[in-house]
C-alpha cells in the first residue's frame, strides 16, 4: 500500500517537547514565521482539547489532530490548512467558542473548521441510519451532498486525511463498527480522493477498506503477492537495469522504479476480467519518470524497440488526460528475457507529482512564499462539479461524469435518505418529492429540529421533517409565485391537480372570489370577466372561473392577460372600458412636467400630469381633461371627480388619451394597509419596500387604540401592475396584517 509517513510521537499523551519534535520534522516544508503560527495553534489546541479522547481511536484529540495534520503537511498543504486541521476537532470538546477562533486565527480557518464539522455531522448521521442506506443512488447523492456543503476545497482534503488516519487505526473498534466505517470509506471517501486525483490517499483508503470488508480475500491476495515477492523483485531489478542502460545511451535523464501493488485494484481487475491471480500481468510493473513531455514519447519508442508491445494495451493519457487531469503513458510489453508480460507507465516528474497529490499539489511553498500555478483557480471550478461514478470501475481509471452542483440542493430525511432538489426549494417542495399525499397533508415543517415556515429556503445538509394534517388540505396561497412556497414543477402540478378534482361548483365560486379579490386589491374594477375567459380560450365563463379556482390559471397570468388585451386594443377609443394600457417603467415624472407616459391622440407636445384625485396607472382606462394653465390632467374613466366635471363643463375639454407603450415611467399609487397594531410594524413594511427597491413618497398612519387597529396609507412609485401585485402580496404576508389593497 502507498503510505503517507507520520512523524508524530507514538505515545498516547502529547507534551510540549513532543510538539517541538513534530515541528522539527516538518520544518523543511515551512519558513520559521509559518512554523511559529503552527506552534501557536498546537498550544491553543492543547489548552482546549485537554484530556478529551477521540471516540474512534481512544487517543486524545490532540494526538489525533496532530497525526492528521502530519498527513496534511505531507500532502503539501499551506499553513492555514495545517492550522485548521490541528483545530478540526474543537467542536467535539465542551465550551469551545467560534468567536475565539475567529479572533485568534481569522475567518478562513474558522470557515474550514465549520466545513469539516458539517462533513463529520453528516458522517455521524449516516452511521446512525446506516441500516437501510445501501442503494447506489443514495451513495451517489451522499457524495454530492458532502461536496455541496463545502465552501473551501481544502476542507475535503482535511476530511480525507482524517478518514485515512481513522482507517489506519480501525482495528481498535468492534467488528460492526469497522465494517460501517470501512463501507463509508470505500463508497464515499475513496471515490472522492479518486475524483480529486489524490492517488496517494485513494489507494490506501481502498486497500484498508478492502481489508476490513473482505478480510479472507484480502489476506489470500496479500499472501500470493508476498510469496512471489522475491522473484518479482529480481525480475523488476533486471528490467530496470536494461531500461537504465538504454536511456543512458539516448541521453535521457530518468528515474525508474517498480510500481507499488495495490491489493484492491488487483482484485477489481480479477473480477472485471474473470481471471485468476496468475493472469493479472500488471502485477509486474515499472514506472519511468522523465523531465519533459517529449522525453515521454522518446522513452515509449525505446521501450517498444526493446520488447514487443501487447495489442490493445496502450493508452495515451498525456494527449487525452482523464477527467481528473491524470496524465501518463501506459503500455504493456512481453519481455524477451523471461517471456512475461510487463506494464510500463511513463510520465514527467510534474505529472507524477500531480498524480500522487492531485489538487493538493498546488499548495507548495517555495522560498517562503506560497505558490500556486495559474491552473489552480480552474481546478477549484473543476472540483466544484459533483460527480456521479460510472459503471465502468476500471481500477484507478474509473470514469466519472460531471454534474454542476450549484443548481442543486441536497437535504436529508429524518431516516437519512439524501434528497436532491433544485436550488431554492422549500419544505413544501420536499414534502411533494417524498410523496404526493405527504404534500397534500403538509401543515408545517422542521429544519434541523426547528419549526420553520413552509416557504423557507432549504440549504445543503439540512435535515427536513414534515408535519402533517390527518386529511389533505392544500392552500391556494401555495400557488402564488410572489409568496415563494414552491419551486418545483412537480409540487405545483400536484397542487393544481388536487384542486382540479374538487367539487366543480366550489371551484367556480372559489375562482370568482379569487379573481375579484385580486382585481379589487389592484384597483381594477371594470374589467370584463368574459373577456378574460375568451382570452384563455374558455367557451364558458364558469369553466374559466373553475380553472382559476383550482389553480390552473394564476393571478399573474391574469394580469399578463390584461396587459396583452390592452395592447391589442390600444387603438380603440377611451370610451371602451376594456382599454387598459401597458405600464411603462423607470421614468420619474411630476404633475407639472411633460408626461411622456401618456399619448394624446392627434395632438403632440401638450403638457400632461396625473390627476391626484384618482391617480390612474397603466391598466386603468383613462381620459384627458384640459385644465386652465396646467395642461391636460389624466383621470381614470370612473373617477368620481371627473363625473362631476363632465356635468359642469363643456364636452370639448375632454380628450382621448392612451398609455404610451414606447416610454418608461414610474407611477404613483396609494395603497391602504389595515393591521393589528404592534411594535415595529412600520419598520417591517419599510424594510420590505426597501428590499423591493420601492420608492415611498408619503406615509400616513392612524391608530385606533380602542380596537388596536393601525390604518396606514402609503404613496409609492411602481413600475407596473405585476410589481404592485407582488408588493401587495408580500405585505399581506407580514404578521398582524389584516388587509392590503390599492386605494
Amino acid at each position: 500500500m502507498v503510505s503517507v509517513r507520520s512523524n508524530i510521537p507514538k505515545h498516547a499523551n502529547i507534551e510540549d517537547s513532543d510538539i517541538q519534535q513534530w515541528l522539527q520534522s516538518i520544518a523543511e516544508y515551512y519558513p520559521p514565521n509559518e512554523l511559529d503560527k503552527i506552534y501557536y495553534a498546537c498550544q491553543f489546541a492543547k489548552d482546549n482539547y485537554q484530556d478529551n479522547c477521540h471516540p474512534n481511536t481512544g487517543e486524545t484529540y490532540l494526538k489525533h489532530a496532530i497525526a492528521v495534520a502530519d498527513i496534511v503537511v505531507h500532502l503539501g498543504m499551506d499553513t492555514e490548512t495545517v492550522i485548521a486541521t490541528l483545530l478540526h476537532e474543537i467542536y467535539q470538546v465542551p465550551n469551545h467558542q467560534a468567536s475565539v477562533i475567529l479572533a485568534k486565527f481569522g475567518a478562513n480557518i474558522l470557515h474550514m473548521i465549520d466545513g469539516i464539522n458539517k462533513m463529520q455531522q453528516i458522517d455521524q448521521y449516516q452511521e446512525q441510519t446506516n441500516q437501510h442506506l445501501k442503494k447506489e443512488q443514495h451513495i451517489e447523492s451522499l457524495r454530492k451532498l458532502l461536496l455541496a456543503i463545502v465552501e473551501d476545497v481544502k476542507v475535503v482534503l482535511i476530511r480525507l486525511a482524517d478518514c485515512l488516519y481513522d482507517m489506519r487505526h480501525l482495528s481498535v473498534l468492534s467488528e460492526d463498527k469497522q465494517k460501517i466505517i470501512a463501507k463509508t470509506t470505500q463508497e464515499i471517501y475513496a471515490p472522492l480522493a479518486n475524483r480529486l486525483g489524490i492517488w496517494q490517499i485513494k489507494w490506501e483508503l481502498e486497500d484498508l477498506s478492502f481489508r476490513y470488508l473482505q478480510p479472507k480475500i484480502y489476506k489470500n491476495l496479500a499472501k500470493l503477492l508476498d510469496e512471489r515477492r522475491i522473484d518479482r523483485e529480481i525480475y523488476i531489478h533486471k528490467v530496470i537495469e536494461i531500461l537504465e542502460k538504454e536511456l543512458k545511451k539516448a541521453g535521457i535523464k530518468a528515474e525508474i522504479t517498480g510500481r507499488p501493488k495495490h491489493i484492491y485494484s488487483i482484485w477489481k481487475k480479477m473480477q472485471r476480467k474473470g481471471v485468476d491471480f496468475d493472469q493479472i500481468f500488471d502485477v509486474r510493473a515499472v514506472r519511468i519518470m522523465v523531465e519533459t513531455k517529449t522525453d515521454c514519447y522518446t522513452v515509449l519508442g525505446l521501450v517498444h524497440n526493446l520488447w514487443k508491445p501487447l495489442h490493445g494495451e496502450f493508452d495515451d493519457y498525456i494527449a487525452s488526460p482523464k477527467e481528473n487531469r491524470y496524465q501518463s503513458l501506459h503500455t504493456a510489453v512481453m519481455t524477451s528475457n523471461q517471456n512475461k508480460p510487463l506494464e510500463i507507465q511513463i510520465r514527467t516528474f510534474d505529472m507524477h507529482h500531480q498524480c500522487e497529490l492531485g489538487i493538493a499539489a498546488h499548495w507548495r511553498y517555495k522560498e517562503g512564499e506560497k505558490k500556486a500555478d495559474k491552473q489552480f483557480e480552474k481546478k477549484i471550478v473543476w472540483m466544484r462539479q459533483l460527480l456521479e461514478e460510472s459503471h465502468d470501475n476500471d481500477d484507478f481509471l474509473e470514469q466519472f461524469k460531471s454534474e454542476v452542483y450549484e443548481d442543486r440542493v441536497y437535504v436529508l430525511t429524518p431516516k437519512g435518505d439524501v434528497i436532491d432538489l433544485p436550488k431554492g426549494s422549500t419544505p413544501l417542495d420536499f414534502s411533494y418529492y417524498i410523496h404526493t399525499d405527504i404534500g397534500h397533508r403538509c401543515r408545517g415543517a422542521k429544519i434541523n429540529g426547528k419549526i420553520v415556515t413552509l416557504n423557507s429556503v432549504l440549504n445543503n445538509g439540512d435535515i427536513v421533517e414534515i408535519l402533517t394534517h390527518k386529511e389533505p388540505n392544500p392552500s391556494q396561497e401555495w400557488l402564488n409565485p410572489h409568496l415563494n412556497y414552491i419551486k418545483t414543477h412537480k409540487a405545483r402540478s400536484k397542487i393544481k391537480a388536487w384542486f382540479r378534482v374538487q367539487n366543480y361548483e366550489n371551484n367556480v365560486t372559489t375562482g370568482k372570489n379569487l379573481l375579484e379579490k385580486e382585481l379589487n386589491r389592484l384597483g381594477i374594477n371594470n374589467l370584463s370577466h368574459e373577456l378574460l375567459a375568451k382570452h384563455f380560450k374558455y367557451p364558458k365563463l364558469t369553466e374559466f372561473l373553475a380553472a382559476v379556482g383550482y389553480g390552473e390559471i394564476s393571478h399573474i397570468q391574469i394580469v399578463s392577460a390584461v396587459e396583452y388585451i390592452t395592447t391589442q386594443k390600444s387603438t380603440q377609443t377611451n370610451t371602451d372600458t376594456d382599454n387598459i394600457a401597458t405600464l411603462s417603467t423607470n421614468q420619474h415624472f411630476s404633475p407639472q412636467t411633460k408626461n411622456h407616459s401618456v399619448k394624446i391622440l392627434g395632438v403632440e407636445n401638450l403638457l400632461t400630469h396625473i390627476a391626484n384625485c384618482c391617480k390612474p396607472v397603466p391598466y386603468d382606462p383613462i381620459i384627458g381633461y384640459i385644465t386652465h394653465g396646467r395642461g391636460v390632467s389624466i383621470h381614470k374613466q370612473d373617477c368620481t371627480s371627473l363625473k362631476q366635471m363632465q356635468t359642469e363643463t363643456e364636452p370639448d375639454r375632454f380628450i382621448e388619451v392612451e398609455w404610451n407603450n414606447e416610454n418608461q415611467a414610474r407611477y404613483q399609487v396609494d395603497i391602504q394597509i389595515l393591521a393589528y397594531d404592534r411594535r415595529d410594524l412600520l419598520r417591517d413594511i419599510s424594510s420590505l419596500l426597501s428590499t423591493e427597491k420601492i420608492n415611498v413618497l408619503a406615509v400616513h398612519t392612524q391608530t385606533h387604540k380602542n380596537k388596536q387597529i393601525a390604518d396606514m396609507k402609503l404613496t409609492i412609485e411602481i413600475e407596473n401592475i405585476l410589481q404592485l401585485s407582488r408588493i401587495i402580496n408580500r405585505i399581506s404576508q407580514l404578521s398582524n396584517i389584516l388587509d392590503v389593497y390599492r386605494n
